[in-house]
């Protein structure tokens, strides 16, 4: 990258962020309802027999919002930097010695994605506990956000706002190891046919001339059928992660407001304290191995719209922030 500072990728990766998070965000509450516990139980309509959902499934999309826009400036900012900082470090270093290109951004997208976790779990987990929340009738409508982090003990909530780190990790990196080779071969494809330049492994030559839709239409496009299989192939972490997050909040993984009830006489801080293969084992016993990929379709949908804008969107704010500094962009590989 050249002449871009921290500043303008912190900028363009939270502005980036911030647009996607308004866009995709009622999808990402639909996948998180539907991989609880008790989705069946909570948000079925009785008066069918084939549990089709209720109205309940579609109230209040947005709650926990207000975490996720306080969150994503440091998470996107400490996430780009991070991975522009190690992607120029191992290239400078490494391909030298023949370190091929998608082990290079594989082993940059890992050490963003930790450092990243760290800054994204305490909202995850709040967030994930305010879309369960359940507002009935004559019930006091605050902030969904707020009510999750009173549930999960207020100010003292440190150690449960970490739960399911490890998780998070875990399904992050294989996500980031997967999707980002595979998105900068596509991007670097689709570059060289539209331009008849040839990837050198430094990057591309660029013009000036092209155009800051044509930037944004093709890493989109790119970004989005990168993630929607990497999202795919990592929706059992996902599912592992949402159950360790949810049941940090209360003893059970879904919240009725102000009528709480616990489904089953089930220990749940032993269940807290379990890791991530025990509660993979316990889906499976639920529901078999599909239990595992419980929204996949969702999340496939959301994370190909999701990563096409977030990633187009960032691209595109980062090559008008150099354009506009005069700087002389001289490679395709932004990311």
């Amino acid at each position: 990258m050249s002449g871009s500072s921290n500043l303008d990728v912190m900028l363009a990766g939270g502005g980036a962020a911030f647009v996607v998070d308004l866009i995709v965000y009622p999808l990402d509450t639909l996948k998180t309802r539907q991989q609880s516990r008790d989705f069946v139980n909570t948000f079925a309509d009785p008066s069918t027999k084939t549990k089709l959902p209720s109205r309940q499934l579609f109230k209040g999309l947005y709650q926990g919002l207000g975490i996720v826009i306080v969150a994503t400036l440091p998470a996107a900012g400490t996430f780009f930097t991070t991975y522009e900082t190690v992607k120029t470090f191992i290239s400078r270093h490494g391909v030298p010695l023949g370190l091929p290109q998608p082990l290079v951004h594989s082993a940059a997208s890992a050490i963003a994605e930790c450092a990243s976790c760290l800054v994204l779990t305490p909202s995850e987990v709040v967030k994930q506990n305010a879309q369960m929340l359940q507002q009935h009738a004559g019930a006091s409508r605050g902030s969904a956000s707020l009510q999750a982090l009173r549930q999960l003990g207020g100010a003292g909530a440190g150690p449960k706002l970490l739960s399911g780190y490890t998780a998070l990790v875990a399904r992050n990196l294989p996500f980031t190891a997967i999707q980002f080779p595979i998105f900068e071969f596509l991007r670097a494809r689709i570059w060289g046919q539209r331009s008849g330049v040839s990837r050198n492994g430094t990057g591309f030559d660029t013009r000036e001339k092209d155009s800051l839709l044509e930037t944004g239409v093709i890493t989109g496009t790119s970004a989005g059928l990168a993630g929607s299989f990497a999202a795919v192939i990592t929706t059992p972490m996902d599912v592992v992660k949402t159950r360790m997050m949810l049941f940090a909040g209360n003893d059970r993984d879904v919240r009725q407001g102000a009528h709480d009830r616990i489904s089953s006489p089930r220990d749940t801080s032993k269940y807290n304290s379990r890791g991530g293969f025990a509660i993979a084992r316990e889906v499976i016993a639920e529901r078999g191995i599909s239990g595992l990929f419980r929204g996949a379709a969702l999340r496939a949908v959301w994370t190909a719209v999701g990563s096409g804008l977030y990633l187009g969107t960032y691209e595109v704010a980062k090559v008008w922030l150099a354009r506009r500094k005069g700087y002389d962009i001289d490679d395709k590989s932004f990311l």
